[in-house]
């Protein structure tokens, strides 16, 4: 058979707000566009809608800015709140520069801003925090997707990060469950008889790069299906594409 992957975008699914049923909004508009999941589609979904269902929003108004991030935000020109926020999101400060703050989180990201954004929050002085375990949140989406519509699936839950050496952003998985995160060919050999020593696939990551193309930024499609995929059944998890810090040379 000739090789094909379909990306269908979920349209329709409402405003987020804390506490809503993601799972349920989902499928209700999964269903109205006649797409339900069936076996072996990854769900990817976007981290936003993720983060606002289960209450990661912070009204800037109520922060009140340590000394430091009003330091922070002399120099590179931002609200001292939403520093402050990004602060207490955060693990350590990688660098400053430019007006950019790029830190590590408490999951162990490397991005910019610990993940804190502004942009369609819902509302202004509205920021979105990143999911306290995005694999959990990811693993929560996929046992009620799989209880309700009766179908194995896989899920992942993406964010935007930038690149070094590259310029643009892309999508990368912060959140997995139920395939594996990274296919490594090490130990295989290619047509030619030579062996693979270090490639493995970022698979989650190019998942999701692959949702965005239907999700994007303005279009208020939060989730997307990817059919024809062949993935790997296991306990893959975001925290998988973390490199190691001794192989890190950015750090």
């Amino acid at each position: 058979m000739t090789p094909e992957v379909r990306v269908i975008g979920i349209v329709g699914i409402p405003e987020v707000h804390p506490g809503d049923d993601l799972a349920a909004l989902i499928l209700d508009a999964a269903r109205r566009q006649d797409t339900l999941p069936i076996d072996g589609d990854v769900l990817v979904v976007t981290q936003k809608v993720v983060s606002k269902a289960e209450g990661r929003v912070v009204d800037v108004h109520t922060i009140e800015p340590s000394t430091f991030a009003r330091q922070v935000a002399a120099e590179t020109g931002k609200n001292a709140r939403h520093v402050e926020v990004v602060l207490r999101e955060s693990r350590r400060i990688v660098r400053m520069d430019r007006g950019v703050i790029i830190t590590e989180t408490h999951h162990g990201f490397i991005c910019a801003n610990a993940g804190v954004d502004a942009s369609n929050a819902g509302g202004p002085g509205l920021l979105i925090l990143l999911p306290e375990d995005p694999d959990r949140s990811a693993e929560a989406l996929r046992v009620a997707i799989e209880e309700r519509a009766g179908v194995r699936v896989a899920v992942v839950i993406s964010d935007t990060f930038g690149r070094p050496w590259r310029e643009g952003t892309d999508e990368v998985a912060i959140g997995v469950a139920g395939l594996v995160a990274l296919k490594d060919y090490a130990g295989q050999r290619d047509p030619y008889g030579y062996e693979l020593r270090v490639t493995q696939v970022a698979v989650a990551d190019e998942l999701t790069a692959a949702a965005e193309l239907v999700t994007g930024k303005l279009e208020r499609i939060p989730a997307a299906l990817i059919r024809g995929y062949h993935f790997e059944p296991g306990s893959g998890s975001g925290r998988d594409l973390v490199r190691d810090p001794d192989r890190d040379l950015f750090r």
